[in-house]
């Protein structure tokens, strides 16, 4: 994967205000995540299917 023409997107539940945003990429085999205030920095990379687990634990976790 080449993070440079990755389209990287982000939640529409971010706000432009610095919160705490993941950003998120298609990636070969899987789905790509990193740090939206950060970048250039390190990036996650799951298989679908750890990602789809990954969003269900948020998701039980914030309670929405």
């Amino acid at each position: 994967m080449n993070p440079r023409t990755a389209t990287w997107r982000k939640s529409t539940h971010s706000t432009g205000n610095g919160g705490d945003c993941v950003e998120v990429a298609r990636a070969p085999g899987g789905v790509a995540v990193r740090d939206s205030k950060d970048p250039g920095g390190p990036r996650l990379l799951l298989s679908r299917d750890g990602f789809r687990r990954l969003a269900e634990v948020v998701r039980g976790a914030s309670g929405v």
